[in-house]
């Protein structure tokens, strides 16, 4: 691989952070016209944030309004969650599509307040003065609430962010007392040792919030993809990355782009450059885009002459 092909990737990997039910800031562009059969379209209050079976698929706009592409047939959970609002979580039958009316009431539970305070703070943070002012608000939310399992686990983001790994790891042991089976913990957990260079046990967090989501849980997919990637075994990198990718609905374009990479690594340069052109499709303006470009224009020179080689 050249050089110049490493330096760009090493640039691309050292700005994604994959940050899990807070999710990655390249978001895929909803497109103008779907089938009403495969989306659903929730209305509730603006700016709300939406998650389906517990995967984040984005916030709604100033009119309340989130399109969800892709949905596929079966029973859905959906949550919606909007700052001064009590949260909301409702079925989906197999026969409840197009325009989803989602009405939230007000609350005033000062631990509720400070949790949704916290998770906007983390969210928005960019150094780690800001990252503290949330530490606060998450300790504040569950002194009022001390069986808060969501606020430990979103303290123990924030801590790990701060590299306060083994406080993080406390937080998730307290979400765990007050919720055993919880996906996103386990999920966390594992990305917590793999911080800490903990291979084997990132392994089985990872594993572990798989088995406890029943369900979608790319989160702990990337996870393990990416554990797979430090030992060195990228066709189970690959597969994982595939897997949530799948799971994602093309919400994350960034996964395309760590698919490539693993694709590269495999030498199977058609297959990464159908990665990294699908990335460009869903985030043209996202800030690695112009890297990824610059790559697929190797790529596409390696997998031009992959075809030209004879058998």
């Amino acid at each position: 691989m050249l050089q110049i092909h490493i330096s760009k990737r090493a640039l691309l990997l050292a700005a994604t952070v994959f940050c899990g039910t807070a999710v990655i800031a390249q978001r895929a562009a909803v497109p103008a016209q779907r089938s009403p059969a495969a989306s659903l379209t929730i209305q509730t209050e603006p700016t709300a944030i939406v998650w389906l079976d517990e995967i984040r698929r984005g916030a709604t706009d100033s009119s309340g309004k989130l399109v969800l592409l892709k949905i596929s047939a079966g029973h859905h959970v959906l949550r919606v969650r909007a700052n001064g609002f009590s949260e909301a979580t409702i079925p989906l039958l197999p026969a409840k599509r197009g325009v989803i009316p989602v009405r939230l009431v007000r609350t005033s539970d000062e631990a509720e307040l400070s949790f949704q305070q916290a998770e906007e703070a983390r969210e928005k943070a960019k150094d780690d003065q800001t990252r503290k002012t949330a530490v606060e608000l998450y300790r504040r939310a569950f002194r009022l609430r001390p069986a808060f399992a969501a606020a430990h686990v979103g303290l123990a983001r924030v801590l790990m962010d701060l590299n306060q790994n083994q406080e993080a790891l406390a937080e998730i042991a307290a979400a765990r007392r007050t919720r055993p089976i919880y996906a996103e913990a386990a999920a966390v957990e594992g990305r917590i040792y793999r911080e800490m260079a903990f291979a084997d046990d990132a392994v089985k967090s990872f594993q572990r919030a798989i088995r406890e989501a029943r369900g979608p849980q790319p989160e702990a997919h990337v996870g393990l993809a990416r554990v797979y990637e430090d030992r060195g075994q990228y066709e189970e990198a690959a597969t994982e990355y595939q897997t949530a990718i799948k799971q994602l609905a093309d919400t994350e374009p960034v996964i395309y782009q760590l698919l490539g990479a693993a694709l590269e690594r495999l030498q199977k340069y058609k297959e990464a450059v159908a990665a990294y052109e699908k990335y460009l499709e869903l985030a043209p303006n996202g800030s690695l885009a112009p890297a990824v470009r610059s790559i697929l224009d190797q790529v596409r020179r390696q997998a031009a002459g992959e075809q030209l080689s004879p058998n």
